[in-house]
């Protein structure tokens, strides 16, 4: 559901319930103080409230995250609101005014949003890309370091996969690479981020996960595909399916290097040793004893 809030110091509940019933969304009213706070919300659109001299000083030095609706007595014409997308509308509210620009706004978040989903999502899968990983890893090596907390990144690579688009054609390729996918996403927590990182390649970050769960994780994975029935076409027995995993977790043993880059490093390398160990494996980077 969208979900709106109104930034207002006035006893508003007129302006509120005209809102909430033209948009059928969740409204919420706060003091404009907390308009610094917007950033930390999760909002569809921000109703501001103010007077124009407070709003002047605010757009100076905020930079808006989601669209803003500027209720006033008077805006001048050379307002610039920093952010997504702005629009006005002068006292007195007329209804149908409202409504038009409430829901035009709506619509840019909505637009954004969907932008946002095909730029960072893999046409073949659905999961994230790899844009959308690195975009993500640096805040949440930075929540990891605030907080103190484990996260964990498992980089997957399936093994011997030239041989099945070689024997199947690609096309089965691609049958395999969806439902090994379909398999992770299904596995994966709400909270952790899977992505297709290569080819053949799907990356697991995970947050507030220690090596050893995050061991576990992967070596559970790693049996399930062992376990699927993958049959192509004109075959009658499946095609025996392996995969093999890297393992790099924050803490490191050496925090000089304490940055995302780093981890995604330390979990190829993991993934590189465990394809040279034989493959069908999972290897832990704190186990390899080779500098990187």
């Amino acid at each position: 559901m969208n979900r709106i809030i109104i930034y207002t110091d006035k006893e508003n509940t007129v302006l509120e319930q005209m809102v909430r019933r033209l948009t059928e969304s969740d409204i919420e009213t706060k003091p404009s103080e907390e308009i610094k706070n917007m950033a930390s919300e999760d909002i569809t659109l921000s109703v501001l409230d103010i007077p124009l001299n407070d709003l002047k000083e605010i757009s100076m030095v905020m930079k808006f995250p989601v669209p803003i609706l500027v209720i006033s007595d008077n805006i001048p014409e050379n307002l610039i609101i920093r952010g997504e997308a702005y629009d006005y509308i002068v006292n007195p509210i007329i209804e149908y005014e409202l409504s038009i620009k409430l829901k035009n706004l709506m619509k840019i978040k909505e637009l954004k949003e969907q932008i946002g989903s095909i730029s960072t999502r893999d046409d073949l899968t659905g999961l994230h890309n790899r844009k959308y990983l690195l975009e993500r890893m640096e805040s949440e090596m930075s929540r990891a370091r605030r907080y103190n907390s484990t996260l964990s990144c498992i980089l997957f690579d399936l093994d011997f996969f030239k041989v099945i688009n070689d024997m199947y054609g690609y096309e089965w390729g691609d049958v395999l690479l969806k439902k090994v996918s379909e398999m992770l996403l299904n596995l994966a927590r709400k909270e952790d981020i899977v992505t297709r990182y290569g080819d053949e390649e799907f990356m697991v970050v995970l947050p507030d996960t220690s090596e050893e769960n995050a061991f576990i994780f992967a070596e559970r994975f790693r049996r399930d595909v062992e376990k699927m029935q993958f049959i192509p076409a004109g075959e009658i027995e499946p095609h025996p399916v392996k995969i093999s995993g890297g393992i790099a977790s924050y803490p490191y043993m050496d925090n000089s290097q304490d940055n995302a880059n780093t981890l995604i490093r330390y979990a190829e390398h993991a993934l590189y040793n465990a394809k040279k160990r034989g493959k069908n494996r999972i290897v832990l980077f704190s186990q390899v004893n080779l500098d990187y």
